[in-house]
C-alpha cells in the first residue's frame, strides 16, 4: 500500500497547456469566404479544434477560442471553452494570459502587436498554421 504523505503522490499535476486561439485572426489566415459568415467560420474552427486539438502537440491541452464582432454568440463544445469578447477580442487575450501568468501558455495568431503583448506576460506565441496544419 502506498503512502498518501509520500511527496511523489502529493505533488499536484502540472496544469496542462493553456492554448488561446485568436479566432478573428486564425479564420482570417485562411481565404476561404469567412467574411461571408464570421460566426459559421468561428463554428467550422471551434469544431476543427475540437476534433484535432493542436497538431504536433503529444501532451494536454486546454484549448480556449477567443471571439469577438459577429462570432460572439459561438457556443462552446467538449474540449473548446469559448470565451466572447466584450470589446476587443486582442485584450481578451491579454487578459487570459495574465490571468494564467506561471501556467504554461501559448498563443495562436499572426498579429504581431497581440504577439508582443502576450510575450510580455510570459507566453509563447505561434502562428495560424499550428491549427491549421
Amino acid at each position: 500500500m502506498t503512502d498518501p504523505r509520500d511527496p511523489v503522490l502529493a505533488a499536484p499535476s502540472p496544469a496542462p497547456l493553456l492554448v488561446v486561439v485568436d479566432g478573428a485572426n486564425v479564420v482570417g489566415a485562411r481565404p476561404d469566404g469567412w467574411w461571408r459568415d464570421r460566426r459559421g467560420a468561428a463554428e467550422r474552427l471551434r469544431d476543427h479544434l475540437a476534433s484535432q486539438g493542436l497538431p504536433g502537440h503529444a501532451g494536454a491541452v486546454e484549448l480556449v477560442l477567443v471571439v469577438e464582432g459577429a462570432a460572439r454568440g459561438v457556443a462552446s463544445v467538449p474540449g473548446v471553452r469559448v470565451e466572447p469578447a466584450p470589446g476587443s477580442g486582442d485584450d481578451r487575450i491579454v487578459e487570459l494570459a495574465a490571468e494564467h501568468a506561471g501556467r504554461p501558455c501559448l498563443v495562436v495568431t499572426a498579429d504581431r502587436e497581440l504577439r508582443r503583448r502576450v510575450t510580455e506576460l510570459g507566453a509563447e506565441v505561434t502562428g495560424p498554421r499550428a491549427v491549421w496544419g
